[in-house]
């Protein structure tokens, strides 16, 4: 009998040099790096801004430890022109190359996508920037809260009385880190078929943009731009966040059959007879009327025993849940969606991966984020060659940051 091949991770054998920073771009590398890719991070001497970002737990950074898990770190200081000669040499090598400089930048380094795929014409190279590498906001620089700000998603956030409020999640930075590890794997399909690599341009405000879908369907039919609701859905009722006896819970009721069973459960089945509810436009247009009716029922319960009856009568509804209960979980610990790390730095450390379950391969990778430069001779000498004399040039021409006199 034939012993069964281990099942190999999607992404086993593919390379990617890493020059983000920070949280859009390290994510997108850290979601490619749980599947099994080989991600080089190329770090400036002074290391990455989020290794210096708190939370902090014995040294380490929670933000930079989740962000790059399963990495490699090499250190180069880019200003030097044998750095630059190094990172042309490792793009040779390379599947992908992903970025987020300003536009222009690493054109000017010498290491931009022309540059890099004429010595690997098969090379994807990603740029991942705020508002892409074309339009009149080009130069722009971008954080969260301006393209948050830019794109309508705050406008369309808060109560409707209260002022444009920030979502509670650094969005636009993970919906560009979704969009840009889906991009280069869709890079990388392309050119297995076709023998030619690319350059791919992902920019925070485009895919935000494309995140606020239900906004934009509405505006594109309607004209009108979305409007702050508060803890409601703007379309649906009841549809939304309301008061129990000991907290909130959330409600979702999509049609009329769900409200008979929700009318039903609050011992008010009159309630879906009554032409002020008989449709969900209907319900829509009586929401003060239905949000009294439901909170005078409810704030005699406890949360719990809300969530318990409308389970029992079949309509969906939850209590709200912190981050902490959310991933201690029994679903979250089911679905493995924190893995434990081996990390000296950090005992006990656990790590989030990417979620997305796939039959027949090996499990995701949850290895720990690297230190400061940590595989930088190791990587130079297996990947180019470069021997201990070769090292100490480099390390004596600046290449690794500042030199240093030994005694």
């Amino acid at each position: 009998m034939t012993e069964a091949t281990p099942a190999a991770r999607p992404l086993d054998g593919i390379r990617i040099l890493d020059f983000t920073r920070v949280l859009a771009g390290p994510l997108a590398t850290a979601l490619l790096a749980d599947l099994g890719a080989e991600v080089i991070k190329i770090e400036p001497p002074q290391g990455d801004d989020y290794r210096a970002i708190g939370p902090m737990k014995n040294g380490q950074s929670a933000l930079f430890t989740v962000m790059n898990r399963n990495k490699k770190s090499l250190v180069l200081d880019l200003k030097q022109p044998e750095a630059v000669q190094l990172v042309q040499q490792l793009a040779a090598r390379a599947d992908v190359v992903i970025e987020n400089f300003r536009p222009g930048v690493a054109e000017r380094l010498g290491m931009g996508a022309a540059a890099l795929r004429q010595a690997n014409p098969r090379l994807v190279y990603v740029s991942v920037s705020g508002f892409g590498q074309t339009g009149p906001y080009a130069q722009r620089p971008a954080y969260d809260i301006i393209v948050q700000a830019l794109s309508g998603l705050m406008e369309a956030t808060g109560e409707p009385d209260g002022a444009p409020t920030l979502v509670g999640e650094a969005v636009s930075d993970v919906v560009a880190g979704l969009f840009a590890s889906w991009a280069t794997l869709a890079a990388l399909l392309q050119t297995q078929r076709s023998g030619q690599g690319q350059h791919v341009d992902v920019a925070m405000f485009d895919t935000t943009l494309s995140f606020l879908a239900t906004s934009t369907a509405r505006y594109l039919f309607t004209g009108e731009p979305a409007r702050r609701v508060g803890n409601r859905h703007p379309l649906s009722t009841p549809f939304g966040v309301y008061r129990a006896r000991d907290g909130h819970f959330a409600l979702a009721v999509l049609n009329h059959k769900l409200f008979q069973a929700l009318a039903g459960a609050m011992g008010q089945p009159e309630l879906a007879q009554d032409p002020r509810f008989a449709s969900d436009a209907a319900r829509s247009a009586h929401e003060p009327l239905l949000r009294a009716a439901i909170e005078d029922w409810a704030t005699a319960l406890a949360v719990d025993e809300v969530v318990q009856r409308l389970e029992a009568a079949g309509v969906p509804a939850a209590p709200i849940w912190n981050i902490a209960q959310a991933l201690d979980s029994a679903q979250a610990r089911a679905r493995g969606l924190l893995q434990p790390v081996d990390d000296p730095r950090l005992p006990g450390l656990r790590l989030p991966t990417q979620p997305v379950r796939f039959n027949g391969a090996a499990p995701n990778r949850a290895g720990r984020a690297p230190a400061l430069g940590e595989h930088t001779e190791n990587l130079l000498a297996s990947l180019l060659g470069c021997g201990a004399s070769k090292l100490a040039e480099l390390r004596e021409a600046g290449v690794f940051g500042p030199a240093t006199t030994t005694p």
